[in-house]
């Protein structure tokens, strides 16, 4: 009795299953494990089904995929209008960014930092993670004399893009003005080699420009020089720029390369004072005393007041004037400034001798009995019969003048003395 039972209840469940499935007009399959006799078995409930519940059915049928297209069209809408209305909240607070950063950039041209530091604090408001609004915040601050707070947000800028130039010639300088000479020359080089756009070229030269004024102040000559010369090599042919390279070449005490460079920014403009003057300077150290009367000659004349090289010419002629080894002059003119030199070497020793520093009078022990012996042959007849006379005599000129250093300051002859020894030592 349970069996059919079950098996009774089964196939009410089948006609039930059936039954349903008529009124959607499908027809259905059976698993094998049903009644074979029901494959197959289709109704059709439109021929049962009242004409009026026929068409709720079919109304019904139509709603539901109109009420899903509705629902989906306006869920569609309303992500697209929250969409639009974030996108111009977001646009409106990109566009008052800007405009406070325009304001500020401007103040830091004009090097009003004190609104432009406001005003940049004001844009980073609206975006707090603007690479260029911190950076320039950063200038700002230092231009303010807020080194600490610069510092702060420039290393989280080198951190994020660690070979941006303008960040690594920042902290440079900060280094370099808190005395921080190795970090300070490490950015410096990560400045020169950084990565500059275009219109940003010259600040690589000038971090390698401040790299250099960093090495002479802290006496490191070599390295100096070896980034003159790279600079030199990618150096653009501009007076204003040889000058300054030039200028650094001296510091540098590299007079030759000194005098080349000059000499290549006269080619672009051959009345630049500063460009004579400096090569004027360089020929005057390197001992080409013709050379240099020549360009100081000429720097004096396109500047009347630059002093220093109205001095420095003053001298080179009298070197010119007082050095009887000048091959162009005759033997009697060569002769009667030996005589002129020897008098003035007598003169140096006498006010040695009366000098209080000790040192000055056990620097030249033995010199002065010297050039007594040797004076009543020092002359004009006995030098013009005794050319090898002349040799001993400027020697021991020489020897007085260099002896004579500690004995108070030179007259301008004995200077000139003292320069023509060092232009023809070991000669």
């Amino acid at each position: 009795m349970p069996e059919t039972r079950t098996g009774f209840a089964r196939h009410r469940a089948t006609l039930e299953w059936l039954f349903l499935l008529s009124r959607l007009q499908l027809s259905p399959r059976f698993p094998d494990s049903m009644d074979k006799g029901l494959v197959g078995f289709r109704l059709v409930e439109d021929e049962k089904m009242t004409p009026g519940r026929f068409g709720n059915f079919r109304f019904y049928l139509r709603q539901t995929p109109v009420m899903l297209g509705l629902l989906t069209a306006l869920a569609v809408l309303f992500f697209l209008t929250v969409t639009g209305l974030s996108s111009v909240y977001h646009a409106q607070r990109e566009a008052l960014g800007d405009r406070w950063f325009n304001r500020g950039v401007a103040d830091l041209g004009a090097q009003r930092y004190e609104p432009a530091v406001t005003e940049l604090r004001a844009a980073l408001l609206y975006s707090r993670d603007n690479y260029a609004y911190q950076l320039n915040l950063a200038e700002a601050l230092i231009g303010v004399n807020q080194t600490g707070q610069a510092y702060a947000y420039l290393l989280n800028l080198w951190d994020r893009e660690p070979e941006n130039g303008q960040v690594n010639l920042e902290l440079a300088r900060i280094a370099a003005s808190r005395g921080q000479t190795q970090p300070a020359i490490r950015y410096y080089h990560d400045a020169v080699y950084a990565t500059w756009p275009a219109n940003q070229e010259s600040q690589r030269r000038e971090a390698r420009l401040e790299l250099i004024d960093l090495l002479l102040r802290t006496k490191a000559s070599a390295p100096a020089q070896a980034e003159l010369i790279a600079l030199s090599e990618n150096e653009a042919e501009e007076p204003a720029l040889q000058d300054r390279s030039g200028d650094l070449f001296m510091r540098a005490g590299d007079y030759e390369r000194a005098l080349a460079t000059y000499r290549l920014s006269l080619k672009s403009d051959q009345h630049d004072a500063a460009a004579l003057a400096g090569a004027g300077n360089a020929a005057f150290r390197l001992g080409k005393y013709p050379l240099a009367e020549h360009y100081l000659q000429s720097a004096v004349a396109a500047n009347a007041s630059d002093k220093a090289s109205a001095e420095q010419l003053k001298m080179t002629e009298m070197v010119l004037r007082t050095d009887p080894f000048r091959p162009e002059i005759s033997p009697r003119e060569r002769n009667r400034l030996v005589v002129q030199a020897f008098a003035a070497a007598g003169r140096r020793l006498m006010n040695c001798a009366q000098a209080k520093n000790v040192a000055a009078k056990t620097a030249q022990p033995n010199l002065g009995g010297e050039w007594t012996s040797l004076k009543p042959r020092v002359s004009l007849r006995t030098l013009g019969s005794n050319p090898l006379l002349a040799d001993r005599a400027m020697s021991l000129v020489f020897r007085i003048e260099k002896s004579s250093v500690l004995c108070g300051s030179p007259t301008a002859t004995d200077s000139a003395l003292l320069l023509i020894s060092k232009l023809h030592e070991g000669n």
